[in-house]
């Protein structure tokens, strides 16, 4: 008889699991507020990472509700309370200028939790159900950053690209010159274009770079001028923090007319806009974030309030090397960078590799208040924080968004 009731026992625990497991399946509910749609590299990764992540926990598409080409305004706000309308408990946003709006509804909607993704100040704003993620890019960045110059080295080792062949691509101090298409003057961009500088002069020590800013996330036509530009002083390599074609469009182009030019893309592969120019692109996984933080809606755990993994977290990516025109030697070259950044050997932001006003950067503190620079004031107060701990500074560490913003020598802006 004990056996009996024993086994009973069991199988209404397995049973009450299971029922649980499957009301919980069918009680999530997620809202996706998009700042694109996947004509735009950027969203298309973001859609790409949340129906992997949704197949792979067997999330049906029923549970997915869209929001495509949301401007950073109240339209956002209105967004978020019509997916809460549709019953969405997990709401997501995946531009920084939709976080004031999320923050909004969170407030509102507090049996709800929210995402804003590339946001800063989830941590400080005292609003639980508000939470920020982003991946180390720039770790991804460093390594395409690498490859990038891989290439100039066997370009200028092998008597390619000399200053006889192309002298307008060095400087009077004879160092190749190389540009980045950028966004916006963000921190999120800075800290990116640097550890794409400092991949490249990792293994090309004699390289200075030009930044030049479209302000616009997407926009084909100023980032295709904004390229130009930089190839019309001499930048022999282009990389960008842009989510458009225009750049790699533009490089092979220029390329096809006779430069010794090539580039570094984002977010996509570019191989198919730009196929004898580009090298790779450096990108995010956000199917790992997707996947975690649909995991904890079906268990119950909370999503983490600043969430950001790089290699070692599956979170970055770079993609497929055109195999027909990077260096010899390059794949496994880049195996063991990613490997170093893995096991923590390899610091991106090492102060050894880097100066400012000719001066090694030993301190750098970080306001973490979340400002409004209209009028200087802190909206939400955070700490300040030491950014700089065992000889490298420590990005995506204190919160989620990156915040490295020093100007480093070698690099101008435009």
């Amino acid at each position: 008889m004990k056996k009996v009731l024993g086994l009973l026992l069991v199988l209404s625990l397995v049973f009450t699991m299971c029922a649980f497991t499957a009301s919980a399946e069918n009680d999530l509910k997620i809202g996706v507020i998009l700042v694109g749609d996947d004509t735009e590299g950027y969203t298309l990764a973001h859609m790409e990472g949340i129906k992997a992540a949704a197949a792979k926990l067997g999330i049906a598409d029923d549970q997915i509700s869209w929001k495509y080409k949301v401007p950073e305004d109240s339209s956002c706000y209105e967004a978020a309370m019509d997916l809460y309308g549709q019953g969405c408990n997990l709401i997501i946003s995946n531009s920084y200028g939709h976080q004031d709006f999320m923050a909004q509804a969170a407030e509102e909607l507090e049996d709800a939790t929210f995402v804003a993704v590339t946001g800063d100040f989830a941590a400080v704003s005292g609003i639980p159900n508000l939470k920020n993620a982003f991946t180390s890019v720039y770790e991804s960045r460093y390594v395409s950053g690498v490859v990038a110059g891989l290439k100039l080295k066997e370009l200028t080792e092998s008597g390619v690209l000399t200053t006889e062949t192309q002298p307008e691509s060095f400087d009077e101090n004879g160092n190749v010159k190389i540009g980045y298409v950028g966004a916006f003057s963000y921190a999120e961009v800075v800290s990116g274009y640097t550890a794409f500088f400092l991949g490249v002069r990792s293994v090309m020590p004699n390289v200075v770079m030009e930044v030049n800013y479209t302000n616009s996330w997407f926009d084909i036509d100023k980032e295709g001028a904004a390229a130009e530009a930089l190839m019309a002083n001499g930048c022999a390599m282009i990389s960008q923090h842009a989510d458009s074609t225009g750049a790699p469009a533009a490089v092979q182009k220029k390329q096809d007319d006779g430069m010794i030019v090539y580039c570094v893309g984002y977010n996509v592969d570019m191989i198919p806009t730009a196929p004898t120019a580009a090298l790779t692109s450096a990108g995010n996984n956000w199917e790992a974030y997707y996947e975690y933080a649909f995991n904890c809606m079906l268990t119950g755990e909370e999503i983490k309030t600043d969430w950001s993994e790089g290699f070692a977290g599956n979170g970055v990516l770079i993609t497929p090397l055109n195999e027909e025109i990077v260096a010899e030697g390059t794949a496994e070259y880049v195996d063991n960078v990613i490997a170093s950044l893995k096991d923590g050997s390899l610091k991106v932001f090492d102060t050894d590799t880097f100066t400012v006003e000719g001066q090694k950067v030993e301190t750098a503190e970080v306001d973490f208040s979340y400002m409004d620079f209209s009028t200087m004031t802190a909206i939400y107060e955070g700490e300040t924080k030491e950014c700089i701990q065992d000889g490298a500074f420590l990005e995506s560490y204190y919160r989620s968004a990156p915040y490295f913003s020093l100007r480093i020598d070698g690099i101008t802006e435009k």
